[in-house]
């Protein structure tokens, strides 16, 4: 069935891009429906044409879709899916976008900047959306740039859930790789009961990509450390932090990241690397290129799928993260 119909009519439609299919067929697979048929085409000059081949009037819409390279087509597909639901009479929209592109920029470090991930939020509004949902956003301010419901989804369950059987929790030290992730670290070291440390970096504003790591602050010595990041760029931070850790005695080290964005060079500084192992969720499309011995893929789609029943149903989405509530 490609619907879920509710007492007063209430109806559950799932919308899909062409940027990441697999991840949507098996979202749709846990929230119990089938992708709403719809027709996808590129004109001759690039431009994107949509419509849906069923009736959407009314229905409870969500649209996902990875903003994964090229990353500003299949934003634009998404956006034009929207304005085509909004056209057809769609009740409510949601975006379901797993990773927010242009999330890096959410504030102005100099003068003459964008702040791209309000702009964002501002077009997909424009375009129709109601409620936009993510996960693991690069900051949490970015969830105040749109004006309506936003669900913020963390992976870092799935991915607790994973190391837990993995680690001795003793000898652990969960790290951040700079201050900006200090919060989300500290989240990590309270639920698995361990110490935190963080590294001191300065980033070239110049230079995009580049950092330079100046410090280790905590205990590291002697310990398996896990490297937490919200994504994996080009690796360039992971790597140096990693260094940084051996540097002062760490054991072991592994990242555990949420985003795959793996631009060049990232898959030959992470399989070059002392990292043992990195662990990341599917939430972009990893092609066999960017796939390495080391690397360890778990599914969101269960999590987006208990997410999306609980918006369509008015149930708790900080349950999820939070117990009953």
């Amino acid at each position: 069935m490609t619907s879920i119909k509710q007492p007063g009519s209430k109806e559950l439609m799932l919308f899909s891009g062409r940027a990441y299919p697999e991840l949507a067929e098996e979202v749709a697979n846990h929230v119990g429906v089938s992708l709403t048929p719809t027709k996808l085409i590129d004109f001759a000059n690039g431009e994107i044409y949509a419509r849906y081949l069923e009736s959407v009037r009314g229905c409870d819409a969500f649209v996902i879709q990875s903003h994964t390279g090229p990353i500003n087509k299949w934003i634009m597909e998404q956006l034009i899916m929207v304005d085509a639901l909004k056209r057809a009479s769609a009740k409510r929209i949601t975006v379901v976008m797993p990773f927010f592109g242009y999330a890096r920029q959410d504030k102005k470090g100099r003068g003459r900047e964008p702040i791209t991930a309000r702009l964002m939020a501002d077009i997909f509004k424009t375009a129709g959306a109601d409620r936009l949902m993510s996960i693991d956003l690069h900051t949490s301010q970015i969830q105040g740039f749109f004006d309506g419901p936003v669900d913020h989804l963390f992976a870092m369950p799935v991915l607790e859930s994973y190391l837990k059987d993995k680690l001795d929790l003793a000898n652990t030290t969960i790290v951040s790789p700079d201050t900006g992730r200090v919060r989300l670290s500290e989240r990590w070291a309270d639920t698995l009961g361990t110490p935190m440390a963080f590294i001191h970096k300065r980033r070239d504003l110049d230079v995009a990509n580049s950092v330079k790591v100046n410090e280790v602050v905590g205990k590291v010595r002697g310990r398996t450390c896990v490297l937490i990041d919200d994504m994996i760029d080009t690796a360039g931070t992971i790597c140096k932090a990693a260094d940084a850790l051996y540097e002062q005695g760490a054991t072991n080290v592994i990242v555990a990241a949420t985003h795959a964005v793996f631009s060049d060079p990232a898959v030959d500084r992470l399989k070059n690397s002392r990292i043992s192992e990195v662990i990341v969720t599917n939430t972009l499309p990893l092609t066999e290129e960017k796939r390495f011995d080391k690397l360890t893929v778990l599914s969101i789609a269960p999590l987006i799928g208990r997410a999306i029943t609980e918006v369509f149903s008015d149930g708790s989405v900080t349950s999820l993260f939070e117990g009953n509530s």
